[in-house]
């Protein structure tokens, strides 16, 4: 791949061992299901990165399971905010510098809170987005902790 995304970019200037897992990205399916089934990836290790924003407005990052959904009221509590709202879609370039279907926790504009589900510690690798659509970065846990302030919490249903 000759195009490095800044999370690639961020990752190697780290020294941090990866893989790129480029995939078919299909605009009007963009299930985590299929993503992970076309690609032979188990869809527990593939991680979901959304983007909220608090109550007052400010920005989290939740990365769970393809297969599991948001607590938001535990996360709401993780985060002492009263509650947490999806960002929406036309937003996103301007809070995060990626857009839907892109969202990668390393790289953006500003550093947010990342809340990763407890579930990734018992993966050897977990697949967040590289920055891209179409783009997989297979990494390790605990790799992404040392790239990111991150929270392992228990956030997933």
């Amino acid at each position: 791949m000759d195009k490095k995304t800044n999370a690639v970019r961020i990752v190697e200037a780290a020294g941090i061992r990866y893989t790129l897992l480029p995939y078919s990205y299909d605009p009007a399916d963009v299930s985590v299901e299929k993503i992970a089934q076309e690609n032979g990836i188990a869809i527990h290790q593939l991680f979901k990165t959304l983007v909220l924003q608090t109550d007052q407005k400010a920005v989290v990052l939740a990365l769970i399971p393809g297969d599991t959904t948001l607590n938001t009221k535990q996360l709401a509590k993780y985060h002492a905010c009263k509650r947490l709202d999806m960002v929406p879609q036309q937003q996103l370039p301007v809070l995060t510098g990626y857009i839907r279907g892109a969202c990668s926790p390393i790289g953006m504009k500003k550093p947010f809170p990342v809340y990763l589900d407890e579930s990734a510690l018992l993966q050897d690798q977990i697949f967040i987005n590289a920055g891209q659509r179409g783009l997989l970065l297979a990494i390790r846990p605990e790799d992404l902790q040392r790239l990111c302030t991150v929270s392992i919490v228990s956030i997933a249903l």
